[in-house]
């Protein structure tokens, strides 16, 4: 199978939270790609100018909270209105919490806001794009899960069970739509440098990165939203096209490593 230089020409994808990070740079990626884009966010001014750097005969940009249900249908019917189809649905927006560490401090509020937004709203984003894709009979819908979904003792209770949440429901709506030639999958990456992050840790852009770089397993290089970004491209690509219910993790192998057992340990003059 030969790789064609523009892996997703031809193709329409809707991406939310696209208006900065992880988000902004999927769509900047999947547009070099010939992808048709449609960012959809609730930071307006961020959004536009994303749209704007990409090209408007490229890409628009859409006002949606994905938890408002009316929003993402009307979103969704947009896309296929102005380019014909959906191809590829990226849900990447969501929220995270103020770190609690004990359960005992942790509000029923502060839960119902990150499961509303990153369980309920990405729930409605694939309803709505199962709903014009099982008719066409094809499509990629992608989720941002995160390392959390698979190691615990990572981030605060609400965030954790959000991101555990999501893949299960990737899971049960891929077995859904097998049969209509939809794939549903996951990226899941390790801690990343973005606004979000920024505002959850408290911590600059460097500090927070030589952090990370500091527990990674894989040393030599600091993890970027451009990591995740080429997962997806994977993912959303007809190089994927048999790859369906996966949650790819995006962390450097640190999952399936614990430092304190590890044997392969090298004398400081060889490292």
């Amino acid at each position: 199978m030969s790789i064609p230089a523009k892996r997703l020409e031809g193709k329409v994808a809707l991406i939310t939270g696209a208006a900065s990070g992880i988000g902004e740079c999927c769509a900047k990626l999947f547009a070099a790609h010939g992808a048709k884009i449609i960012i959809a966010d609730v930071q307006d001014q961020l959004g536009q100018a994303v749209s704007e750097a990409i090209g408007s005969s490229n890409s628009m940009y859409i006002h949606c909270d994905i938890t408002n249900e009316e929003e993402v249908k009307n979103t969704i019917d947009t896309a296929v209105a102005t380019y014909g189809k959906l191809d590829i649905m990226f849900n990447n927006a969501g929220v995270a919490d103020a770190f609690k560490p004990r359960i005992i401090d942790n509000e029923k509020k502060d839960i119902e806001r990150v499961l509303n937004v990153n369980v309920i709203g990405t729930f409605l984003c694939m309803k709505h794009a199962a709903r014009v894709m099982v008719p066409q009979k094809s499509g990629s819908i992608i989720t941002t899960s995160s390392l959390t979904s698979h190691l615990g003792g990572m981030a605060s209770h609400a965030y954790s069970c959000s991101k555990h949440a999501l893949v299960g429901l990737t899971r049960n709506l891929a077995v859904e739509l097998a049969p209509f030639g939809i794939r549903v999958n996951c990226v899941s990456p390790f801690g990343i440098a973005t606004p979000m992050t920024a505002d959850f840790i408290g911590l600059e852009r460097e500090v927070f990165e030589n952090m990370i770089n500091g527990v990674a397993n894989l040393k030599g290089v600091t993890h970027k939203p451009d990591d995740v970004a080429y997962a997806a491209l994977y993912l959303a690509s007809d190089e994927a096209k048999y790859v369906t219910a996966q949650n790819m993790l995006v962390d450097g192998g640190l999952s399936y490593c614990n430092n304190s057992f590890n044997m392969f340990k090298y004398p400081e003059e060889a490292a």
